[in-house]
């Protein structure tokens, strides 16, 4: 389903989005009475319509008044032919990490990504902030009013794979934990703790342990 891959009068763009947006529907109707015509049912092909449409000068202007216009979960990677960005909703619903590898800029929803290519963790983008890395560097602006953090617990809890780092914890300790303190709150006379997988793994290890 994704990236999505655009052509309009900023010029190309691609973009792949971790999340959920919660007024696409609205926006959508709105688009479509105005006459667009959507090619998915993607909520992320909203976002590209509300950039395409936008009459601001530059791409970063384009892209955060359309942002702007969205509500929801959203990290999200574009890709246009110079300009690498990355953008994560104020509230930093879910996970967004910056990694190195050699001279290159890496922007992932999941530290284990960085792993698997073996480059470095930099650090998490923060809620709310753009990231605009080109020939010249990377350069970081949060254009949006500040909003209360409400991160989601279900990463730690199922989404996120293991071996990531997510919100600064290591899932796969948080799993466990989660195990050890069911065992103390919750436990039970059994030979054998069976998870069911993959995300119940570490939980039932940290269970068995307590």
């Amino acid at each position: 389903a994704q990236p999505f891959l655009i052509d309009c009068a900023h010029g190309q763009i691609a973009v792949a989005h971790n999340g959920n947006l919660v007024n696409a529907r609205e926006l959508r109707d709105d688009l479509v009475r105005d006459g667009a015509i959507f090619q998915t049912s993607s909520d992320t092909e909203v976002l590209l319509h509300l950039y395409a449409r936008s009459k601001a000068k530059s791409v970063e202007d384009a892209l955060i008044e359309s942002v702007s216009q969205i509500r929801g979960a959203y990290s999200l990677a574009l890709l246009t032919k110079d300009r690498l960005i990355a953008v994560r909703d104020p509230n930093g619903f879910r996970p967004m990490a910056l990694g190195r590898l050699g001279d290159a800029w890496i922007v992932c929803s999941e530290t284990c990504a960085l792993d698997l290519i073996g480059a470095t963790y930099v650090r998490d983008i923060d809620p709310g902030e753009v990231l605009i890395i080109s020939d010249g560097g990377a350069r970081s602006i949060k254009p949006f009013p500040p909003a209360p953090l409400s991160q989601c617990v279900f990463e730690h809890v199922y989404f996120a794979r293991p071996d990531s780092y997510v919100f600064g914890e290591s899932v796969n300790e948080v799993r466990t934990e989660f195990g050890r303190r069911l065992a103390r709150e919750s436990a039970v006379e059994a030979d054998v703790i069976v998870p069911i997988p993959d995300s119940g793994v570490c939980a039932a290890i940290g269970f068995s342990e307590a």
